[in-house]
């Protein structure tokens, strides 16, 4: 070990399965860094207020956190500085904090899930109508992800129209207002885009349900989900049923992870080694929560 001790954190309601601390372990034990990542997760906090957090995890010395769901746009004001991507991005879902405290805000989403998508899809998304599901944090990272891929059109829905018409809003001041729009009839929409993405929690353990039409989905589509837990949600079942090609979010979890780990530590971990990090975790959190 090189001396160098390391601590950070995690914060954001329903995180208790999260891989992330086993990358990070695992990233930290091949640095030769005596780390750890602590879950902060608010479900289980009589105190939830993010600005109480910040304060806490800077006074235990922690060298920075995650933030995630429903954080990754609250936290923004709350810091003493955010990177220009994540202002353009208007998520951060990693802070770095210095020596004297101060705060930096990153997000590590959008090149997270552009990533993945390049590994398991290649150029599947360039000139492609999509459709977005969800435009908070997480979907407003992938949505500049999706336009760093080249598609020709993309199709946001949120339940919050406001929210799904304020990222349309923002895409249109960097890449024209041609290229996304808001849903209008949601299943048609669906039925005619060559892929969709659900960036909602709707599909985590805890959270059940599919935000997307099931008898939209059809066999020439590609399908995304930026949840992997669990690994298969109940859209990206529906999908593959249909015949459509399916990406978890267990890439997006990675490549994010290992950018958030440069962030934390100046050093850029084995990409390669994480991914095998994730599947050894997954495996035993699969395994530890089938019934007996």
């Amino acid at each position: 070990m090189s001396g160098r001790r390391v601590l950070v954190g995690l914060i954001g309601a329903n995180i208790m399965q999260s891989l992330s601390p086993a990358l990070h372990a695992d990233a930290f034990a091949a640095a030769g860094i005596d780390g750890y990542q602590h879950l902060i997760d608010i479900d289980r906090l009589a105190e939830k207020r993010l600005p109480q957090l910040l304060v806490a995890v800077k006074a235990a010395g922690f060298a920075g956190t995650n933030v995630t769901f429903p954080f990754k746009q609250a936290v923004m004001p709350l810091l003493d500085a955010v990177d220009d991507e994540a202002a353009q991005i208007g998520a951060v879902n990693t802070v770095t904090i210095a020596a004297d405290g101060r705060t930096t805000g990153y997000n590590t989403d959008r090149r997270g899930f552009r990533r993945s998508f390049e590994e398991k899809r290649g150029r599947a998304a360039q000139g492609a109508t999509v459709v977005l599901i969800g435009a908070g944090g997480a979907g407003r990272a992938v949505a500049f992800a999706l336009m760093d891929l080249g598609v020709a059109a993309l199709i946001v829905h949120d339940k919050d129209a406001v929210r799904a018409n304020a990222l349309v809003a923002d895409l249109a001041k960097h890449f024209g207002a041609a290229r996304s729009r808001p849903a209008g009839a949601l299943e048609r929409d669906v039925a005619n885009a060559g892929g969709v993405v659900n960036a909602t929690p709707v599909g985590m353990r805890g959270i059940p349900g599919n935000p997307v039409p099931a008898a939209a989905l059809h066999a020439g589509q590609w399908a995304a989900d930026v949840i992997y837990t669990p690994i298969e949600t109940d859209f990206l079942r529906t999908a593959a049923a249909k015949g459509a090609r399916v990406l978890d979010g267990g890439g997006m979890c990675v490549h994010q992870a290992a950018e958030a780990f440069r962030l934390f530590t100046g050093i850029d971990p084995d990409v390669a080694r994480m991914q095998r990090a994730f599947m050894k975790a997954l495996a035993m959190r699969e395994t530890a929560a089938e019934p007996i």
